[in-house]
């Protein structure tokens, strides 16, 4: 049949799509390439640096969300006489905001060190009118030393930030984080391996996933955490890191109910600092751990800290040869006995990364022991499932064997923010 809806011009098109909602409008990039085209046309702009951020708010002043295709949804700004330094800008839907500056090719040498502040929802923007429409997540990719003057001007026109992802800043050394409205609830940022020093200036923030040696982290006003992926598997940047510099990062994780850790952290920072008050530090409102480490050898920092989590429903144990690695003499103690509630609610324990089989039967036994009624479900590895032999826990604790049961669907899914 005559494909009637491609005959039409662009913005008969765009007024059809203006009738859906953002989420099924997006659908009809699906249909044909035609549909394709429409949205992901481009607007182009050339410039200097310092036209760059007027020409991203006009992008973002144009766009009207009820009619997404109205206007181009994407900008590529050159902001050089050469070709090798571009912006890539888009808005996609959910009201996102992309700033991506990956285009810009790797130079020989390293990135000249900078520091980066953002000032985020300010009631009164002196630079620039607010968008017509309110930009809730901004992703920020590949933010270099020329670009993060821009940057920042931009952030200060958006008012009702709610999420913010920062990922691959090379040359990043200190970051601070002003929330004006106290708006900021999500904070991502990914391998920004210079980062020194992180300064954070909110309060409402419930979702914190970091990814890379661990800086210096000052949280100025305090807040719960909800869920915080702390993945230091690199180690820490500044070598006269102390156990004192972690403290208040420590008590921002108290009251998580999903957290992501990494053993060398716990035993190098965390149980030094709890050990003298281990019978009144309990992490009540832990209900799904991740866990890395270097081998699946030593079980004792994990049986340590899971003594402190009585809620635990879910564990994932992830196993990776890269990991940074501090000496047992670091946390002496960890193996001593503490008085705590067993494991009543753990369901699943989910083992991944580890090659040798012997390994993680040793760690299921180990934990094991600190389960309360039905023995949890646990994955291996390779996809097969261990079960414990015998009905009740209490007979298990004497015979203690694991056997191998034939494979099955991993129904585990990949952690979602840990990038694995």
């Amino acid at each position: 049949m005559e494909d009637m809806f491609s005959s039409l011009p662009d913005e008969i098109l765009g007024h059809v799509v203006s009738f859906l909602p953002n989420e099924s409008a997006l659908y009809t990039s699906l249909l044909s390439t035609r549909w394709r085209d429409l949205w992901n046309e481009t607007l182009v702009r050339y410039g200097t640096a310092e036209d760059m951020a007027d020409s991203v708010v006009d992008f973002l002043a144009r766009f009207e969300e009820l009619h997404p295709l109205k206007h181009p949804r994407r900008l590529q700004f050159h902001y050089v006489e050469t070709e090798d330094s571009v912006l890539a800008a888009s808005i996609a839907t959910n009201n996102k905001l992309l700033l991506d500056f990956s285009s810009r090719k790797k130079r020989e040498e390293p990135e000249r060190p900078y520091e980066m502040r953002l000032k985020l929802n300010i009631q009164n923007p002196q630079s620039f009118p607010p968008p017509t429409f309110s930009i809730k997540t901004l992703y920020l990719k590949s933010v270099c030393c020329l670009t993060s003057e821009v940057v920042s001007s931009i952030v200060s026109s958006l008012q009702h930030l709610e999420n913010l992802i920062i990922t691959g800043c090379d040359g990043l050394e200190s970051l601070c984080i002003v929330d004006g409205e106290t708006k900021l609830v999500k904070l991502t940022i990914l391998d920004c391996l210079q980062l020194k020093s992180l300064q954070l200036r909110t309060c409402r923030l419930k979702y914190f996933r970091y990814r890379g040696l661990l800086p210096r982290i000052l949280p100025e006003n305090f807040f719960n955490l909800a869920d915080a992926m702390l993945d230091f598997r690199l180690g820490h940047i500044c070598y006269n890191f102390k156990t004192e510099d972690f403290d208040t990062t420590l008590l921002t994780i108290k009251n998580s109910e999903v957290l992501t850790l990494c053993e060398w952290n716990y035993r190098a920072l965390i149980w030094p600092s709890i050990s003298p008050q281990i019978e009144s530090f309990i992490f009540y409102k832990l209900k799904e751990l991740w866990w890395i480490v270097k081998d699946g050898q030593s079980s004792d920092a994990l049986v340590s800290f899971l003594k402190l989590c009585p809620a635990l429903q879910k564990l994932y144990v992830t196993v990776d040869p890269e990991s940074y690695f501090t000496s047992n003499r670091a946390a002496s103690g960890l193996k001593e006995a503490t008085k705590y509630k067993k494991l009543e609610h753990l369901r699943l324990i989910k083992l991944m990364g580890f090659t040798r089989k012997e390994d993680e039967i040793s760690l299921a036994k180990d934990l094991i022991q600190l389960v309360k009624a039905k023995p949890p479900r646990i994955d291996a590895s390779d996809g097969s499932c261990l079960q414990v032999l015998g009905n009740t826990l209490s007979e298990h604790k004497e015979r203690c064997e694991l056997v191998r049961l034939e494979k099955e669907i991993n129904l585990c899914a990949k952690h979602p923010h840990m990038g694995l």
